[in-house]
This record gives structure tokens, C-alpha cells and sequence, in this order.
């Protein structure tokens, strides 16, 4: 069993993806993060995290905070929609052959 708590281990996984998006310029590390976490975390890790990311002492890089509190949309996933919906599997596939 793993002495970490949950929230310990969405600020780790949060703070490996900031320092993955490092050597980018700021603005465009924080719009990769929350892209990042939007289309492969659930809604359940997605609201602990900013739970507990603004809290004193919770060891959240500062892009991936600033990337958890901006204002993109939501529901602008990078993934496409016929990955997330099954009804639409096949949309926009290619009639030919």
C-alpha cells in the first residue's frame, strides 16, 4: 500500500506533466497542460486537483496551478470526438473502398 493520498499522487502526475511542458513558453506550458489534463483525466481527478492545488504546502508546480485556474473552455478537448463518443465512430471516415 502506497503511503501517498490521492491528491498527493494527481500532484505528481500534474507536476510531471509541467515539467514535460518546461521548455515552452509560459502561456503556451500552461494552454498545454490544461489540454493535457482535460482530455485524459476524468471530471473526479480534474475537481480534486483544483481542490487542492491552490491550498499553501500542496506542491503544485506553478504552470500546472495556473493551467488547473485558467479560464480555457472545459470542454475544448483535444481529442477527437469520435474517440470520446462512440456514436460518432466512423464520422468523417472515407467513403472510398
Amino acid at each position: 500500500m502506497s503511503a501517498l493520498t490521492t491528491n498527493d499522487k494527481l500532484v505528481r502526475m500534474a507536476n510531471q506533466i509541467a515539467g514535460f511542458f518546461r521548455s515552452y513558453p509560459d502561456d503556451e506550458a500552461v494552454a498545454g497542460i490544461h489540454k493535457h489534463i482535460v482530455a485524459f483525466w476524468t471530471p473526479k481527478m480534474r475537481r480534486a486537483l483544483e481542490a487542492h492545488g491552490p491550498e499553501e504546502g500542496s506542491g503544485l508546480d506553478p504552470l500546472a496551478l495556473r493551467a488547473i485556474t485558467s479560464t480555457h473552455d472545459q470542454s475544448d478537448s483535444p481529442i477527437r470526438a469520435a474517440t470520446t463518443d462512440p456514436h460518432l465512430q466512423g464520422a468523417g471516415a472515407s467513403d472510398a473502398g
